[in-house]
């Protein structure tokens, strides 16, 4: 997998909270549900870009 980059996010505590009731309900990390609502905010955006990208990752995953 991929090396994922460290950053620190200030946030306000209302966000936090429903970020937190949000990632439990899907019963993710708050940290998965952050960056699972990038990624399709992402490929919504830019589709073909995204789709090239989680490929090289898959890619990249199956090497030894």
């Amino acid at each position: 997998m991929a090396q994922k980059k460290d950053f620190l996010l200030r946030i306000d505590p209302a966000i936090w909270r429903e970020l937190q009731a949000w990632a439990a309900d899907e019963l993710r990390s708050i940290n998965g549900q952050i960056e699972f609502i990038l990624r399709k905010a992402i490929a919504d955006r830019r589709p073909q870009r995204y789709n090239a990208i989680e490929d090289r990752e898959k890619q990249n995953d199956a090497e030894p």
